[in-house]
């Protein structure tokens, strides 16, 4: 079967069926490659210094902590903190405006 023909019988794209055959070709590899790329964070080495920071500070906001990390020198994106804390269970949730308290 041509690789066209193959591509239509299981409903893939030419190029997928064209690179299919080429991969099995140079590889003999048959299964896809593992998916996903590096997991590992820029904040790992920097967990104590990052919870440190947030222990003294508790109200900082995801790009308040960003700030700091960069003037340490730690250049990371908002979505890197995020998935820190999100991975560290941390949750940064700021109280609604202070509630006065009651009359005397």
């Amino acid at each position: 079967m041509s690789r066209r023909g193959a591509a239509a019988r299981f409903g893939v794209g030419v190029s997928t069926a064209i690179n299919w055959v080429r991969d099995w070709r140079a590889e003999g590899r048959t299964k896809a490659r593992a998916m996903g790329g590096d997991t590992r964070s820029k904040l790992t080495g920097q967990r104590a210094v990052v919870l440190e920071l947030i222990e003294e500070q508790p109200d900082l906001t995801l790009e308040e902590v960003r700030s700091v990390l960069a003037e340490q020198g730690v250049d990371v994106g908002y979505g890197t903190v995020w998935r820190f804390f999100d991975k560290e269970g941390i949750s940064l949730k700021k109280n609604r405006a202070r509630q006065r308290t009651g009359s005397p």
